[in-house]
């Protein structure tokens, strides 16, 4: 019986020295159209049956910061409760002459751009209060950008445990061996945000990733 009880201690202690944060704020940043929301709207599913906001083919679609508190997210026999806070494309450019080659009058052109100035600008104040970020990257397209780079830099600077996620895989000329050589000195997972491709994968290096989270 001592011994039980011995073992027992021993194994709390263990727990408590490499249990991680329960409660964790997961930031899902990268460049507009590269799936942060349809990423989001995944997590939610998989985890609350609700997805959290609206996709559309139009850039900067989500012009606020969105959010879904207490996602319980399970993996390994272990359990940890999100945040999921989708943010606004950055772009270092925001013209509403853009806008327009997607049928939206110069009105609505002009107030789109307005509010995805904004919504840059409250996306890059949000940081501060991550835990972990995921940057999705669209992995058709070239990763060598100066967004890019202007995301892992103020992440860097931040010293924000980082997960960068190469979304669209199901698309023709996905390419995420390109964005791992863009990004080397961290984790890059493949995935299909719309089809759910690589979601276990993605659950498990998002675990590992929180392990990084003091």
């Amino acid at each position: 019986m001592p011994i039980l009880i011995i073992k027992d201690f021993f194994k709390r202690i263990f727990y408590n020295l490499f249990k991680v944060k329960k409660k964790i704020k997961l930031g899902l940043y990268g460049p507009p159209n590269s799936g942060k929301t349809t990423l989001a709207n995944r997590i939610c599913k998989d985890w609350t049956g609700e997805e959290l906001g609206k996709v559309s083919p139009i850039p900067h679609e989500t012009r606020e910061v969105q959010f879904k508190e207490e996602v319980k997210i399970k993996h390994d026999n272990k359990e940890i409760d999100f945040t999921i806070i989708d943010t606004p494309g950055i772009a270092t450019k925001i013209d509403y002459e853009d806008f327009l080659h997607y049928g939206l009058d110069v009105k609505e052109a002009k107030k789109r751009a307005k509010e995805a100035t904004r919504g840059v600008i409250e996306a890059i104040k949000w940081l501060d209060d991550m835990d972990v970020v995921i940057v999705v990257l669209d992995a058709t397209k070239n990763p060598y950008t100066q967004v890019n780079i202007t995301i892992v830099g103020n992440l860097v600077a931040r010293k924000i445990p980082v997960l960068i996620v190469a979304n669209k895989i199901d698309l023709k000329g996905a390419n995420v061996k390109r964005i791992e050589a863009a990004f080397p000195e961290y984790d890059v997972v493949g995935v299909s945000a719309k089809f759910g491709k690589n979601m276990e994968e993605f659950y498990e290096s998002l675990f590992n990733l929180v392990k990084k989270v003091k």
